[in-house]
């Protein structure tokens, strides 16, 4: 099952992709799409609706983050063989975890404005983990059960924010619309394999990024289990679990974001985003 959201930013509701498609809305049966309707009472409810039952949504229309409010929006980093022997640092013994502010979230087609002055913003194409239940304490064998599904993220970062001037990485993570989120959340049964998927990245029509979760050094079940041990997870809590090799910040000489650049991004089953960067002169 492929559920979104819909509609002017700020004015989205609850929906899902019927077989062909199309789609259908859910405002009529849930209030919203996030920590309150993605736990698996509510998952196995939705998905016993017959989508032609469901009003249809006139094409073209504005689609938002797939999740309202999560409580936390967690990332990984160096999580990918590949990156991390791109930045010269050897993998990590355990999972690197910093915080992305919940206010950088935007939509998959959301134009982005670049953080005021930013002149090394980047680039990293992840896969996102939507929990679906309260956890804490528990197993690698028991995470699988608290996630809801899967989502496509795209991490921007300003690399001179993060790396260069103190402090911890989520200043350079945090910039609004550095987080895009979506299209779809694509619930759990419904992607066979979340360590087997293709996952790209284009800017200006040249790919850049090119991986495969086969090549994460923490597995999702790994990364959800873990993090239950350091912090509690909340249904709607988002996490993003890393980037594959191909950042601007790894090339020679390195690549930045800059105002008019186009991105195009996508992982397979998980849908697509594009949107253009824009600089803030205002």
């Amino acid at each position: 099952m492929r559920l979104l959201r819909f509609g002017k930013k700020g004015e989205e509701r609850p929906g899902l992709l019927d077989p062909d498609g199309k789609i259908r809305d859910l405002g009529g049966v849930i209030d919203d799409l996030g920590p309150g309707t993605v736990d698996p009472k509510t998952i196995d409810f939705l998905k016993a609706l017959d989508p032609g039952s469901l009003p249809l949504v006139d094409e073209g229309v504005r689609i938002g983050s797939c999740i309202s409010h999560p409580g936390k929006f967690v990332c990984i980093g160096l999580n990918y063989h590949d990156h991390a022997e791109e930045t010269g640092i050897p993998p990590p013994s355990e999972p690197v975890v910093f915080m992305k502010a919940v206010s950088s979230i935007g939509g998959p087609h959301d134009d982005i404005s670049l953080i005021r002055g930013s002149t090394k913003s980047d680039w990293e194409v992840e896969l996102g983990i939507v929990i679906g239940g309260y956890a804490k304490y528990i197993s690698i064998d028991e995470a699988e059960a608290f996630v809801a599904g899967f989502c496509l993220i795209n991490d921007l970062s300003e690399r001179e924010w993060q790396l260069e001037r103190g402090g911890n990485w989520s200043k350079g993570k945090s910039g609004d619309g550095y987080g895009p989120v979506g299209p779809w959340l694509v619930t759990k049964e419904d992607v066979i394999d979340p360590q087997n998927l293709e996952m790209w990245l284009d800017v200006n029509g040249e790919r850049m990024q090119r991986g495969t979760t086969a090549d994460m050094i923490f597995p999702v079940t790994e990364i959800v289990a873990y993090l239950s041990h350091c912090m509690s997870l909340n249904p709607g809590d988002i996490i993003a679990t890393g980037t594959p090799a191909g950042v601007g910040l790894g090339r020679s000489p390195p690549r930045f974001l800059c105002d008019n650049d186009e991105l195009r991004l996508g992982i397979t089953g998980l849908g697509e985003q594009s949107y253009r960067i824009l600089k803030d002169d205002i």
